[in-house]
């Protein structure tokens, strides 16, 4: 599919999304937030792309709304605003419930809207030159969303820095580091090289492991570990019985008193610690 404000392609088994508005900082405007969802699925749903790196053309990462475009199209800037307020947001994998593994590769300045990428995706690298702000509360805005997910990777205080103190505090690639907020930092040539490698290595892992590993990285953190335990056991029993289905039938025959042993066995075992399994069978972040 083309796209008027996104660049898509795939690098072998990675799949490229790149935010394509350079003179506008990569800024989303109402085009941009249309076709995020669309880019997003069409990655997830091919077979063959078995990582996705996110990153941007030109000097920035992505800076957020572009509300100058905006302004000159209010009935979209009401529908950002509704859509922010009710917590709908359609920008990020997360949002979108993608079961693709996801590297940010943070060529620039990431700002505002531009951390929900980052604290979205699984990997995180940065280019040295990268550096981080959240500029709402500097204009008037709440930045509540950008700060709740900030506060998933790094420090509270920390992130309640770059929240209340705004376009006054940055982190540049050196301190996104140490903080956590980054798993790498590259020189700016080797930025994308350094992508390619990393998803590469993702993508190298089954595919059906590596969704049910990212679900359960995710979920650990949004339930307690007993209940993230018990989910994981029920998205392992499951991959094993659709690897089990794909076998010759006199494999399947041998593998199946096997396979319902692994099913019964963790998640058994966990409910008897008093844990409520999720009740979400669906295999998403």
């Amino acid at each position: 599919m083309a796209y008027e404000t996104l660049a898509v392609e795939l690098r072998g088994p990675v799949g490229w999304l790149e935010f394509d508005r350079p003179r506008a900082g990569n800024a989303m405007d109402a085009v941009m937030m249309a076709e995020l969802p669309l880019a997003w699925r069409e990655l997830d749903a091919d077979d063959d792309v078995r990582c996705i790196v996110v990153t941007g053309r030109g000097r920035a990462f992505q800076t957020g709304l572009d509300m100058a475009a905006l302004a000159r199209d209010p009935a979209s800037l009401r529908e950002s605003s509704r859509r922010t307020r009710a917590g709908e947001l359609e920008l990020t994998g997360w949002h979108l419930g993608v079961r693709t593994p996801v590297v940010a590769a943070v060529n620039g300045v990431c700002a505002g809207g531009g951390l929900h990428f980052v604290v979205d995706a699984d990997i995180v690298l940065a280019s040295a030159s990268a550096t981080f702000l959240d500029p709402h509360v500097s204009v008037g805005q709440v930045s509540a969303w950008e700060a709740i997910g900030l506060v998933r990777r790094i420090s509270a205080t920390a992130a309640a820095r770059l929240a209340l103190i705004g376009v006054h505090e940055r982190l540049d690639a050196a301190r996104a580091y140490q903080l956590g907020l980054v798993g790498e930092v590259v020189e700016p040539d080797a930025l994308r090289d350094a992508a390619q490698r990393v998803a590469e290595t993702v993508a190298a892992a089954d595919p059906a492991h590596a969704r049910a590993l990212k679900q359960a990285l995710w979920r650990a953190q949004e339930l307690g570990r007993t209940a993230a335990r018990a989910e994981a056991a029920r998205v392992e029993a499951r991959v094993e019985a659709a690897r089990a289905e794909a076998r010759p039938e006199s494999a399947r025959t041998q593998a199946r008193p096997e396979s319902a042993r692994a099913e019964a066995g963790p998640s058994d075992a966990i409910r008897s610690q008093g844990a409520s399994p999720h009740a979400d069978g669906e295999i998403h972040p």
